[in-house]
Parts: C-alpha cells; structure tokens; sequence
C-alpha cells in the first residue's frame, strides 16, 4: 500500500494559507495558527453539497444482498447456497419467488465476463431501496474492494509480491474496516472522507462541521487540518457542568466553573487547553441551535442506524446555521459478522438498511436537496458464496449502493462476477480465488474517487485522497466509474 500524499491536495490550499498566516501574524498562539490553516481549501464552493458514509460493521454478505436472479445464474447460487429442489430457499440460498418483488429493472441490462446477460434483485427486506433504484435514485456497484494496484486471478496466486501487491491483511475485519476508510491498515489516523474535508474547509465560515460523525469515533472522517466532529442521535455532546443551569444546585457554582475552564491562563499549556474547551462549548452551541429548527416531518425508524441518519438529515437542514457548503459524514450499523444464522438474522438488518437509506432520501426531497446529498455503503468486506454451515466466512470483494438525486442512477456499474465457487473456472472467469470470494474487479480507490469528483474535488487532487489511483485510469479499470455526473 501507498502512504497518502498531503501535498498533492494541499497545494492551492497552501497558497491560500500562506496568504492567511501572514494577515494574522507569526507570533500568534498554535490553536490560532492551526485554525487559520484549516481554513483554507483548494477548491471553492458556491452550493451546497453532502457525502454519507454507511459502513456496515462486520462484512457484508454480497450474494444475498444483491442477489442474482437470472435462471442461469440463480440456479447455480442456488446449488451452491444449499437451495431447496427447484428454485426454493434452503441452506443460505434465498427462494427465487420471494425476489420478485425486489427486482431490479435497469435501463439496460449488465453483461457478466462469460458475455452472460444477467438480472439481480435486492434482498426481500429492501423493498425501499428497490423502489428507488427502479424510480432512477439509486445504482449498484457491483464487486468493489480495496487493491492496489488492477488484478487478474493469475497475478493473485502469484507469489511475487513486489510486482503483484496485496492490500496487507486481507480478510481480517479491524484492518479490512481501516483500509476501506482509509487506505491503510488498522491504526491508521486519516480517512479518505477526512481528506476530502480538507480540501473544503474554507467553503465552510465555520469548518469544525466539515466532517460529522454520528457513529462514534471512524477514521473515515478524520483528515490532515479536518477533525471529525462527533455528535449523537440527541445531538451535541455537552460539557454538562458548564451548560447545566446549575451545579451542586447552585448557579454560582455553575458560574465559577464555566469560568475557571474558559478564562484565559498565562501558562500556555493550560491557556490552550481553555481555549480548545472554548471553542467546544461554541461548537456545541452552533448544534443545539442548527437542531432548533424543525426536523423534517419524514417519518424514520426507530433503530439506530435510522436514527443516525435522522440526525445527519436535520444537520443538513441546519447548514446554513452551521456554516457549512460541502459536508462529509458517517453513519454505521453492526451485526453483519454472520458465520452463522445469515437466513435468521440478515433479514433484519437489510431491513433496517433499506428503510433507514429510503426515509434519509426522502428527508433530502422534503428538505430540498436531494440532488446535492449522495449516500453510499461500505463495509469490510464481502463474504463467501459457499456455505459454511448456516453462514458465509469472510471474503473480499462486494457489491455496494449509491443514493441520490444526482446518482446516475437505474443502473449497474463494474463486471458483474460469474456465479462461482472455483478458482480454476473459465479462462473469462477472473473473479473468483476460492470458494466464491470475489477478487473485485473495482477499487475503492476508484469508488472514492467517484465521489470525490462529485464533491468537487480535481483530477491533480485525487492522488493526496487515494494513494493507490495513480495506478488506474484504463479502459477497464476508469477513475470516474460514471454512477455520479
């Protein structure tokens, strides 16, 4: 793996830094310094635009989310899942009749490797973001995952790995979770979201709220200058007793207290340390009063991962109080480590997937700018197509949604993989390294980069964001995989 590249997205920024520090002075304290580099940007934004990040903690299983569904291809999944006689639902095979009304109908048909025609549908329990897919807002990227560098089956099983690198530690969820959010492995500090927040942070008057979380700490979100704001479903995280009415029942308290944390010291140490409580107290006062405003009247589900995205919508209702043109944030979801009960227990969870994914979108309609929020799913990584019992053991490649008003949407992107459990099969066959493991045939890199472009970031930028693009870009393997204008 590559190490990220700061300076190839930071270079107009600089000059605009530059410009910046010499107003303010060079004597003026670190924190200052600091903000005043942070809010610079290299490109400028004159709308508003937003990137939502769902991971899904655990790793994905792709074949009984996006589901292929064309006689061919279906029966064959359904043999290897352990289906039931004929097309009926066994072992971790899903029956044919119960996808009928989550089938995918896009504008033109995808074509897998073996120059197979294929159809897909979406989980049974997907039936809203089905819908959305068939109305134009949603598309599927088939087979995404993280490489380094474009990848044959043949260059996969060999040895040399100076010429043919892997990313480190396929298969293991902690880096896997890392590397999709950051290009690196476990114990990486800076996401690709966070680096695409740099560049915006001077389209924003206030640019703590560049990157949001309401997941908890995600390195998706952390940047070089931008820090991840975290928030929870209620909101902003007060400093209670400093915002409380009173402490110890008494307002004096509370008074002596709000002024012992925030009054400047002339030890610098202690001084920045009020002035960072300081600035979080504002913060927080920003939130509460972005949040003030009437939440959309679209109605979300009661779990956590819709709650989180209700969140993220009434943030983005708020932009204008925060300050904010260009937003990243993450959500997530966990559970989906299924080895065992996929049939039991993944139902649920495309549930809540898809009605938290559908009701967030149509928050952005009501709100008005659903053409300007673009949601998308990741997760560690994709699982198994043959069985190990009553579940599916990790994997590599996977099949993942992109939502929006913008999305170019109705339609498939990336090779749509062969049903196959072999790594010896059709000399087209490039996507398979054991038992239905997907060697993806897209890179995050390029899925990012997608986005990126949509966000507003350029071409010379991308490679400060992704280390590994620079070795993508032909025909076969695009920077600009087209789901986004």
């Amino acid at each position: 793996m590559h190490l990220l590249q700061p300076h190839l997205h930071t270079r107009r920024a600089f000059l605009k830094r530059s410009g910046q520090l010499a107003m303010t002075g060079a004597a003026l304290p670190l924190a200052l310094n600091l903000a005043a580099m942070g809010e610079a940007a290299a490109f400028d934004a004159t709308d508003y635009k937003a990137l939502v990040c769902v991971f899904l903690y655990g790793g994905n299983d792709y074949a009984n989310t996006v589901v292929t569904y064309d006689d061919p291809s279906y029966n064959l999944y359904n043999s290897i899942r352990g289906g039931g006689v004929g097309q009926t639902a066994g072992g971790i095979a899903l029956a044919k009749a119960d996808l009928a009304a989550t089938l995918l109908n896009p504008a033109t048909a995808p074509v897998d490797a073996l120059g197979q025609t294929r159809q897909y549908a979406l989980h049974p329990s997907m039936s809203g973001l089905a819908g959305l897919f068939n109305a134009g807002q949603a598309a599927v990227q088939l087979n995404v995952g993280p490489l380094v560098m474009p990848m044959t089956r043949a260059q996969y099983t060999n040895s040399n790995r100076s010429l043919y690198p892997l990313p480190p530690q396929l298969f293991s969820h902690n880096d896997q979770q890392s590397i999709w959010q950051s290009s690196s492995p476990e114990g990486s500090t800076v996401g690709w979201g966070g680096n695409i927040g740099d560049l915006a942070l001077s389209n924003n008057s206030n640019a703590v709220f560049t990157c949001m979380s309401v997941a908890g700490n995600a390195v998706f979100v952390s940047g070089d200058s931008a820090l991840q704001y975290q928030v929870s479903t209620s909101g902003a995280i007060r400093i209670r007793p400093a915002t409380d009415a009173s402490v110890y029942g008494s307002s004096a308290v509370r008074s002596a207290l709000n002024t012992l944390i925030q009054q400047t010291r002339t030890q610098k140490l202690e001084n920045e340390y009020n002035r960072v409580t300081q600035r979080a107290m504002n913060a927080e006062a920003s939130v509460t009063a972005a949040l003030a405003l009437a939440p959309p009247s679209t109605v979300f589900p009661t779990d956590s991962l819709a709650q989180q995205l209700k969140m993220v919508a009434r943030l983005i209702k708020g932009q204008a109080t925060l300050g904010a043109k260009r937003q990243v944030f993450f959500v997530s979801l966990g559970g989906f480590d299924l080895h065992d009960n996929l049939i039991a227990q993944q139902p649920t969870l495309m549930d809540r997937v898809s009605a938290a994914m559908t009701a967030f979108y149509n928050a952005t309609v009501e709100i008005g700018v659903a053409n300007k929020v673009t949601t998308f799913t990741a997760s560690d990584f994709g699982r198994t197509l043959a069985s190990n019992g009553d579940g599916s053991d990790h994997g590599w490649g996977s099949h993942h949604l992109v939502v929006g008003g913008a999305v170019n949407g109705r339609s498939f992107y990336g090779t749509p993989p062969p049903v196959s459990v072999s790594n010896t099969a059709a000399p087209g066959d490039q996507w398979h390294v054991g038992q239905g493991r997907l060697l993806p045939s897209t890179s995050v890199d390029q899925y990012a980069a997608t986005l990126a472009k949509w966000f507003g970031v350029a071409d010379g930028e991308l490679a400060g964001i992704l280390p590994n693009i620079g070795r993508f870009g032909a025909a076969a393997y695009p920077v600009n995989l087209g789901f986004m204008p």
